[in-house]
């Protein structure tokens, strides 16, 4: 009898194992990059795809999801969850753009149903959480839940409780903090960087800008790092039809201070490249208006070298993306 029951859990546990394959590779895999859910738990409505960019792979709880990514980064291989055949495969075209369609409605759904959850989400926070958790230190929601877990932030919680208390952080908390932040760099949510295309305004820590003046009239353009703001600087033509975007004509130059998160001088800022923090788009060179602050980070963080502005290539921001 117990060698029965043995072989039957034996062979459930083949078949999940085998079944909830997690398609990404990062800190927070276990959790949709977007809306943070469980993949666990929303296996068999998830998608997947690759970062048209880099090639990356991204696992995400619904076509939904997959298409607010695909809005903001652009994706190719998009596949979803076959439930017969549990594995994944293409998705129909018919499909896609009956989501398409729909996504609207989809999101308002789940804002009006994720509001639900802030009230006790704050109390769980309060409860379990380190007061001082900083949610800018995070890229995208699945990595503050990484970092919740198993980075001692919080006291252990159920996932329906982390889920919540993840949520408030990033839906509320998040804006709150930036909210008490004097000077920070002002992104519009229509914003995007014109060298990758991401939004901006999702990564206020990285926030930059180039201001331009020209016949009396202003423009600026925003960047969800210094390393896009460089490859702008130097040859802005190469990113679209930018003909006023010349060096003689930028007014000024805004870059977020990594520690007080105030909009800074580029100009006169000092960078850090190379350490152990990475930005949206991996490597960056990061911000500091006091030199010591630069010296501290440099030295907490690993960093290789400290620059002035003057000092920065374009040459120096691909190598960045190539790691070299």
């Amino acid at each position: 009898m117990f060698q029965k029951v043995f072989l039957y859990l034996f062979f459930l546990l083949s078949l999940y194992s085998s079944d909830l394959t997690i398609h990404q590779n990062k800190e927070g895999k276990e959790w949709c990059p977007v809306s943070g859910k469980s993949l666990e738990k929303s296996y068999k409505t998830s998608a997947i795809a690759k970062l048209k960019i880099n090639g990356r792979k991204r696992h995400y709880s619904s076509i939904e999801y997959l298409l607010v990514d695909q809005e903001e980064y652009g994706l190719v291989d998009i596949k979803v969850y076959d439930k017969k055949r549990k594995t994944f495969v293409e998705i129909p075209k018919k499909l896609l753009e009956e989501k398409r369609k729909n996504l609207k409605k989809f999101l308002s759904k789940e804002k009006k149903r994720k509001k639900h959850y802030y009230k006790a989400g704050k109390k769980i926070f309060k409860k379990n959480c380190k007061k001082d958790l900083d949610p800018t230190d995070y890229i995208e929601i699945n990595e503050l839940k990484h970092a919740m877990k198993y980075d001692k932030i919080c006291k252990p919680l159920k996932e329906k409780n982390l889920h919540k208390a993840a949520l408030y952080i990033w839906d509320i908390k998040r804006a709150g903090d930036l909210g008490e932040v004097e000077d920070r760099v002002k992104i519009e949510e229509s914003e995007k960087c014109p060298v990758c295309g991401m939004f901006t305004y999702k990564y206020p820590r990285w926030a930059a800008q180039i201001h331009y003046s020209i016949a009396g009239k202003t423009h600026h353009f925003s960047f969800d790092g210094v390393k896009d703001l460089i490859k702008f600087y130097f040859h802005p033509l190469k990113w679209g039809n930018y003909t006023t975007s010349q060096k003689k004509n930028i007014s000024k130059i805004l870059v977020t201070d990594y520690y007080t998160q105030r909009g800074i001088d580029g100009f006169k800022a000092y960078y850090v490249i190379r350490s152990n923090i990475y930005g949206p788009m991996g490597h960056e060179l990061i911000p500091f208006e006091d030199l010591e602050d630069a010296k501290e980070f440099k030295k907490d963080h690993l960093g290789m070298k400290i620059l002035t502005f003057d000092k920065i290539t374009e040459e120096l921001a691909y190598r960045l993306d190539r790691n070299r």
